[in-house]
């Protein structure tokens, strides 16, 4: 099931502990939200530059971090930050997360509206992606946050 959150945190979400978002495939995460994972996860951090360098994250790529108290769905949406996410990478990446989710008992994640701020994509197109996946994977709450708000 998918719900759709006006403004929020995703981090200050009740009964949240797996979060997704999108990133480049080029080892940086220096603005948006991805900033604040890697703020929040510097392991998680260091570990997704290695794959970015050594080429194992990809377009349509998971690399998935448990940080102890739940997941980090780190999803392949953009070649580098200079680059427009990709829809096909969106739904490639989603698809495998929510896959990972099914099979490892993970029933809710929270997430931004990936691809359609940094990443440049008109945010009804990938709406259109999570409504439709999310149909699929109705047992996984799937809560999306649409603006970012600190002190929700």
């Amino acid at each position: 099931m998918v719900t759709y959150i006006e403004f929020g945190n995703i981090f200050n979400l009740p009964d949240v502990k797996n979060y997704a978002h999108g990133c480049n495939c080029a080892g940086a995460m220096g603005k948006g939200i991805a900033l604040q994972f890697r703020e929040k996860y510097g392991q998680m951090y260091l570990e997704y530059k290695k794959r970015c360098k050594d080429g194992s994250f990809n377009l349509g790529d998971v690399f998935t971090y448990n940080y102890g108290e739940g997941t980090v769905f780190n999803l392949g949406t953009q070649e580098t930050w200079k680059t427009k996410a990709e829809l096909k990478a969106i739904e490639d990446s989603l698809l495998k997360m929510l896959m990972y989710a099914r099979q490892n008992n993970i029933n809710k994640i929270a997430l931004p509206k990936i691809g359609a701020g940094l990443g440049g994509l008109n945010w009804e197109d990938v709406k259109s992606i999570i409504d439709r996946l999310g149909k699929d994977y109705a047992d996984i709450d799937l809560i999306v946050v649409e603006n970012y708000k600190n002190h929700s």
